[in-house]
């Protein structure tokens, strides 16, 4: 575990015309894309592998063009133009394709990347997160199993499937539990020697663009150890971020508040935070809960059981469909509500292979086969397609109501709003809604992600101001490594990092 006591000494470094001493970059958010970043922020430098052959014959073309030169000096998008996979971000694919370059057609290629540790190119950060080094995956039920193949939850040059081999652990069904990640995304962290860089337990309140003039130069404390690194950064800025928040100094919740300075801020928070409500009437009673931990502390405290009135989910995702399985698996009974029809192809249950995925294609099965009209094989699960929650009762009595207006009433135990998450950007000014596609709209990680420049992730609307991850609209570990390396690329140069 990395210590969660007070935060590191800063490094003296040379003020600006004000007198501030700024921290060159700090990272809101530990999980795979924070972690990612401060690993390419800590010096670890990319290059095309000498005499390693990539599928992709274009791709290998442009590669051996400049071997000598690090991926991250090069232009991103020469290197990733004409590739074509399962995101929508060209340098997404492109990183993706240099660590795992056949992965998509079921090959074991080697990645095509050697890694240099040059610890004069780091640029000194910090990375800022409420838990400890990955994220949301420590909230996680340990045993829930990926829906990404395990191989694909890695970071740069310690492959996951090694670590597991270490553990003397293997996949299932080649995917990973929650808590193995967990538990490599921390190791990871350590043996890479990042852990200097990150101070676990801590909140953001306040993010904000303020004048270099008006601050002075004692209103920072000192939090970063020292660096054999100097940042060069811009002596005429006329304007910093001023982070503010707190850290939790003990278990019993005290707050320690601090603020720093910092010339540049990345956005790298996830959406696990905030899950979606429905907006309906009683969804704040204490037997309403919206998220899957709910469930199992209720098993845990025996609140919940066969012989209890059943449990109610809605939602049609894969968040809703563990909490259906881990229901099935105590014998609980289940009541399962959700607006689309079960054939409906937009339905997550709808494209996922069912060789890989068995245990969601059960699941899926069971909402087609098992409706409140039609009894099917499964014992203690009643489906309700195409419904809608109208209300929740006092006397923990639910209201539901199907396409044609029919409303039906059940009696339940507790419910279970999965219906997804959204970001929380409370920190930042109008939650961040004036960077989003639409700046009308909140920030959404499918419908309305934060607009960043393709190549360099640094959101169009603020300067200086980078989003990585669901909030730049790429929603798995594999892809988010690619908006790290496109920031990190950018940051360099703005650093003068950049070999001649």
């Amino acid at each position: 575990m990395l210590p969660d006591g007070k935060m590191c000494p800063l490094v003296t470094r040379p003020s600006n015309r004000s007198g501030l001493k700024t921290i060159p970059v700090v990272i809101i958010g530990n999980g795979p894309s924070g972690i990612c970043l401060s690993y390419l922020l800590s010096g670890y430098t990319p290059y095309f592998k000498r005499h390693s052959l990539h599928p992709h014959p274009i791709l290998q073309r442009k590669l051996e063009e400049a071997p000598e030169v690090s991926v991250l000096d090069q232009d991103l998008e020469y290197l990733s133009e004409g590739l074509e996979g399962r995101s929508h971000s060209p340098v997404a694919l492109l990183f993706d394709t240099l660590q795992r370059p056949d992965t998509d057609f079921g090959g074991t290629a080697e990645s095509v990347l050697s890694w240099w540790h040059e610890p004069d190119r780091a640029i000194p950060h910090l990375v800022l997160g409420r838990n400890a080094p990955g994220g949301a995956w420590h909230s996680i039920e340990g045993s829930m199993v990926t829906l990404s193949k395990g191989e694909w939850m890695g970071l740069p040059d310690l492959p996951f499937k090694e670590w597991l081999k270490q553990k003397k652990r293997g996949l299932r069904n080649n995917r990973a539990t929650a808590e193995d990640i967990a538990q490599y995304y921390q190791h990871y962290v350590m043996k890479k020697g990042l852990q200097k860089n990150f101070k676990c337990g801590t909140v953001v309140t306040s993010v904000r663009k303020v004048s270099a003039e008006s601050i002075s130069s004692h209103s920072q404390k000192d939090l970063q150890e020292d660096s054999d690194s100097i940042w060069s950064f811009n002596e005429k800025s006329a304007e910093v971020f001023q982070v503010d928040g707190f850290f939790k100094t003990n278990s019993a919740g005290d707050k320690e508040p601090f603020s720093l300075y910092a010339e540049n801020v990345v956005l790298a928070t996830g959406t696990y935070d905030n899950p979606t409500w429905l907006g309906v009437k009683g969804e704040n009673l204490s037997y309403v809960h919206h998220q899957l931990s709910a469930l199992e502390e209720a098993v845990k405290n025996n609140s919940v059981g066969i012989m209890t009135d059943p449990v109610l989910i809605v939602g049609a995702g894969l968040t809703a469909a563990d909490a259906i399985l881990f229901a099935h698996n105590c014998n609980i009974p289940v009541i399962h509500v959700f607006r689309r029809r079960v054939t409906d192809p937009a339905l997550i249950f709808n494209q996922l292979p069912k060789t890989m995925y068995p245990e969601y294609h059960k699941v899926h099965q069971m909402m087609k086969e098992q409706t409140a009209a039609c009894a099917g094989p499964y014992e203690h699960y009643i489906s309700l397609p195409e419904h809608h929650v109208l209300s929740f009762g006092k006397d923990k009595k639910c209201i539901f109501q199907d396409k044609n207006g029919c409303q039906k009433a059940y009696k339940i135990s507790m419910a279970l709003v999965l219906t997804g998450s959204n970001p929380n950007l409370s920190f930042l000014p109008n939650n961040g809604t004036d960077l989003a596609l639409d700046s009308e709209q909140p920030v959404n990680p499918k419908r309305n992600p934060i607009d960043v420049d393709p190549f360099t992730y640094e959101c169009t609307q603020e300067k200086g101001l980078y989003a990585l991850g669901p909030l730049a609209g790429d929603n798995f570990v594999r892809f988010v490594q690619g908006g790290a390396l496109a920031v990190a690329s950018s940051l360099l140069k703005k650093a003068n990092k950049n070999p001649p």
